[in-house]
């Protein structure tokens, strides 16, 4: 967790992060009924494509596959919960174009890890409950406090505090990622995790060149 984050925590900003996080969650289901395959072009001009979701039976994906997906659904919707919180600041181009790149790149995974979920017959996590102790407790997750505090960040500490906690997010997911290469068994989500460990360990580089 970012050690210079104050934890303030007002009734207004946890209720905007969790209508943000069940709108993000919304929109993913109705993507996901459209059957809508998952693939990006960054503004960088890098490209993001997560592998079709595949009918899977029982026999062809384990416990490791069923948490990788149900828990990077909720990172990826904390992230973009994050992302949102860049509308209307007043950020430098390079910024808010990366802002642009993890939203183009993860909401089409979470598509993939709705249906992954739903056709092993597992419950899709709500994220509404992204802050709670349960799921902060996973890498790279930021607290409710955290939350707040970026959201009532001056345009003065914004840019800097955004950064930071997103390369900690990032760190967390590529964490997460690298465990489903090691024990997972659905060759898709395999794919899907090496992608983006490779992808997010190039946005860590990115922001950590930003902050210096």
């Amino acid at each position: 967790m970012p050690t210079n984050l104050t934890p303030h925590r007002s009734a207004r900003s946890l209720s905007r992060g969790l209508a943000g996080a069940a709108l993000a969650l919304s929109l993913t289901l109705t993507v996901a009924a459209c059957g809508n395959d998952a693939s990006s072009t960054s503004s960088a001009g890098s490209t993001s494509s997560s592998p079709s979701p595949s009918v899977a039976s029982s026999a062809d994906h384990n416990a490791a596959d069923v948490s990788f997906a149900s828990e990077m659904l909720v990172h990826h919707a904390q992230a973009l919960e994050m992302v949102d919180l860049t509308q209307g600041r007043d950020l430098d181009p390079q910024v808010q174009a990366l802002a642009d790149d993890i939203r183009a790149a993860q909401a089409p995974e979470i598509t993939t890890f709705t249906s992954w979920l739903t056709a092993w017959g597992q419950d899709v996590p709500d994220t509404s409950e992204s802050h709670d102790s349960s799921m902060s407790s996973m890498p790279g997750m930021m607290s409710s406090e955290d939350m707040a505090a970026l959201e009532e960040a001056s345009d003065a500490d914004f840019r800097e505090m955004w950064l930071t906690m997103m390369v900690e997010h990032h760190e967390g997911a590529v964490e997460m990622a690298k465990t489903e290469v090691g024990d997972g068994e659905y060759q898709p989500a395999i794919d899907l995790a090496k992608q983006i460990a490779t992808s997010q360990t190039k946005e860590i580089d990115t922001m950590e060149r930003l902050l210096s």
